[in-house]
């Protein structure tokens, strides 16, 4: 079931100094976008590094398909609930909850901030930081456009450089050039910090804008990807039938209320054209992910930090006629890439099927950190699994998903959860008479909904009965009893 190389790593960690930390999250990024994962269409070198000298989760899930409460439930390793953070324009972070960063600053780390943080609302407004954020070193930039003036620090750089982002965007056509993109920013910043903070160990929280939406890949990568040879989405005529109704909207009408294109009025080629776009992004993630790997080893620091590589979410691309994000609970949505790569401290080159929720990152995090892991903290360390101490073909059991209005601008007045076991899934619409099982053994695709066949309703019944003991485990008290 995994491939396993096995690197020496040391038994426990305790006659080792702290690791630093290089997290690095993407936005909006699906698992199936690196080429050493099986993607044959892009290219990722650089990635595929990770991948070959680390641990790869292939069955991790975010807690929630949108930014806000996906970030907040793997920044505090609580579920997005339990924090009270579960949609998107939240006025503020709650004051009683504490980053990783927070934690790990409290240890004698220093603590970085680059990019995105979308804890609470950042729409036309500089994002207030939390209470316990922990952070350091702060360069705050929720996207590329301005609309923040200096708070913004990308578009602040680019003023330093003499451009302005208005002048540089040329559309999905152009994009933005290589050298004035944001994500090339990212790299720019985080080899600073790293160079400031040599004698201290440190954590950096890196969060590139990209793949998300506006699509703005610069024209020499785009270039790399013409669209009539990229794959088209997962479709088949009339499956949204028998789905939920805010997908048959979705399609009509457009991803997120119009945001993005109605699908339905798109022709194969334009969907491809996505798909380009989107790849292209992927691949200048990738390139900046490989300066930043080079510029660690330069340091003499790579043996020394642990690189984490994940997406707060992923991205619908057509997939079944939808595309950006919302309500929907598909594998497009919530399966995301995780990768950790720390050789001389972790496993290289294996490939855990295990069950796996982003919320497991911060207690993994401490734990490598050499740090207590809080009780009020909900996930659950892969640590032992990372050093070869425990199975890797097992962690978890189920993992959960919810949606709770977190897009009220798009979906308003949408409550659902998802439960899957690594087989069965099961969405439920709470107060709707709709719902979605599928089983991604004989339909990996999610095809066919099998909510209302009658040969079904056994298996139904009991899914959502597994699902409603897994959503009672994510609020207070968090203790963990049995196999969830």
């Amino acid at each position: 079931m995994f491939r396993d190389v096995q690197t020496k790593v040391p038994d426990t960690m305790s006659d080792q100094k702290q690791p630093n930390f290089l997290w690095i999250c993407t936005d909006q990024q699906r698992f199936d976008t690196i080429r050493a994962l099986g993607n044959s269409h892009i290219h990722t070198p650089n990635l595929d590094r990770l991948v070959e000298s680390g641990v790869t989760m292939e069955q991790a899930y975010c807690q929630n398909p949108v930014c806000t409460p996906s970030r907040a439930s793997f920044l505090t390793g609580r579920y997005p609930r339990a924090v009270g953070v579960t949609r998107n324009g939240n006025d503020h972070f709650p004051d009683d909850e504490v980053l990783v960063p927070g934690i790990l600053a409290d240890h004698g780390y220093v603590c970085g901030l680059i990019g995105k943080l979308h804890l609470s609302s950042a729409d036309g407004r500089t994002e207030v930081l939390p209470k316990n954020h922990g952070y350091d070193f702060v360069r705050w930039s929720h996207g590329p456009r301005d609309g923040w003036g200096d708070d913004n620090a990308y578009q602040a750089w680019l003023r330093s450089k003499g451009v302005a982002w208005e002048d540089l965007y040329k559309g999905r056509a152009g994009g933005i050039p290589a050298e004035h993109h944001q994500t090339t920013w990212c790299a720019e910043e985080a080899m600073g910090f790293i160079d400031a903070n040599c004698d201290r160990p440190w954590l950096l929280s890196i969060n590139i804008f990209d793949p998300h939406h506006p699509f703005d890949p610069p024209a020499e990568y785009k270039a790399k990807y013409p669209a009539k040879d990229m794959p088209l989405p997962k479709w088949r005529e009339g499956e949204l039938d028998r789905k939920p109704p805010i997908q048959r909207k979705d399609y009509e009408e457009g991803g997120q209320s119009g945001l993005g294109p109605a699908c339905s009025a798109l022709s194969d080629l334009d969907m491809q054209d996505y798909v380009s776009d989107y790849y292209a992004m992927i691949e200048l993630i990738d390139v900046q992910l490989g300066r930043m790997i080079d510029h660690l080893e330069k340091r003499g620091l790579r043996d020394d930090t642990v690189i984490i590589f994940h997406s707060d979410h992923g991205e619908m691309l057509g997939d079944h006629g939808l595309i950006l994000k919302g309500g929907h609970f598909y594998q497009e949505l919530v399966h995301v890439p995780l990768i950790l790569s720390c050789p001389a401290r972790i496993r290289s080159d294996v490939k855990s099927p295990a069950l796996t929720e982003l919320v497991d990152i911060a207690p993994t995090i401490l734990e490598l950190a050499q740090v207590p892991v809080p009780y009020r903290m909900q996930g659950r360390s892969i640590a032992g699994l990372l050093r070869g101490q425990v199975d890797p073909g097992a962690h978890r059991s189920s993992v959960y998903c919810e949606y709770y209005d977190s897009l009220p601008a798009a979906h308003h007045g949408t409550y659902a959860t998802m439960y899957f076991d690594g087989r069965y899934k099961v969405t439920v619409f709470h107060g709707q008479d709709v719902g979605e099982l599928y089983d991604l053994k004989a339909d990996p695709d999610e095809f066919e909904n099998l909510w209302d066949i009658p040969d079904c309703r056994d298996l139904r019944n009991e899914l959502v009965l597994r699902s409603f003991d897994r959503s009672i485990r994510t609020v207070e008290p968090v203790e963990i009893v049995g196999n969830f």
